[in-house]
């Protein structure tokens, strides 16, 4: 269980977000109110590849449909990692964890219709990744001392920055 837990912080984590606390009381002063009539600028729509994931997402969702409280490893057919989760979490860990991590859609490791099949190496390489990042955060982190924050990770996010490649230098 704690290995599943580890994976889930490891590739289901998309944004860690940080926040530092203000020092002093909260201000007890008027905040003007902003007129109303400004509009909120519209949200863009979603990238062709976003947008594709988010079909495909919803799609799978429908196919497994009354199955999606149920652990992955039960619903979907080939899956050798995250099996406890319910199948409903591993489509959005995929979805956002993955996809978005990498800024690719389902079919850069998936036989679209064919979800199980192996015949895409990437499936495996993201498998391999998904254990490299398990053991960094299980084995590695947890063994530096003086470490900010209550439990550091490494997650897709980490290394790929929206990217197949990972980014190996910064920029210019």
């Amino acid at each position: 269980m704690d290995r599943v837990k580890s994976l889930l912080s490891s590739c289901a984590l998309l944004c860690i977000c940080c926040t530092s606390a203000k020092s002093g009381a909260p201000s007890t002063q008027a905040v003007p109110v902003q007129p109303t009539s400004v509009a909120a600028p519209a949200t863009p729509p979603p990238d062709s590849v976003t947008a594709e994931r988010a079909r495909y997402a919803r799609e799978v969702l429908t196919s497994i449909a009354g199955h999606e409280g149920e652990p992955a490893g039960k619903v979907f057919k080939n899956l050798k990692t995250l099996t406890d989760i319910p199948a409903s979490r591993l489509l959005a860990i995929m979805n956002f964890g993955y996809g978005r991590s990498l800024g690719v859609s389902c079919s850069h490791c998936h036989v679209v219709g064919q979800w199980d099949s192996d015949s895409k190496p990437q499936k495996q390489i993201a498998r391999d990744m998904i254990q490299m990042a398990s053991t960094i955060n299980n084995q590695l982190l947890a063994n530096i001392k003086n470490l900010k924050g209550p439990q550091p990770i490494v997650n897709c996010t980490t290394c790929h920055r929206g990217s197949v490649k990972p980014a190996l230098n910064l920029p210019q």
